[in-house]
């Protein structure tokens, strides 16, 4: 089993905070392989975690976000559709 069982992932558009200051946010959330990378006009963003929805919440806080997709890692090392 694995410890965080989601991964998320999804753009920001017109951000409201840094690079920086995103990662530190989304980092209070549980997870881990964290990734948020680009500027204020478009950011990509993907993360293992157990709450998904409180990663969309976060990052819909700092922008208009898209392109989302939640996989279950669980689903996927049993061989089926995340």
């Amino acid at each position: 089993m694995l410890e965080y069982r989601y991964d998320t992932q999804l753009l920001i558009e017109n951000a409201n905070k840094t690079e920086d200051e995103l990662a530190a946010a989304i980092s209070a959330i549980p997870g881990d392989s964290l990734l948020a990378v680009g500027d204020r006009e478009m950011m990509k963003v993907h993360y293992h975690t157990n709450v998904p929805w409180k990663v969309l919440e976060l990052c819909a806080s700092i922008g208009e976000i898209y392109d989302i997709v939640i996989e279950d890692m669980e689903r996927q090392s049993h061989g089926l559709q995340g």
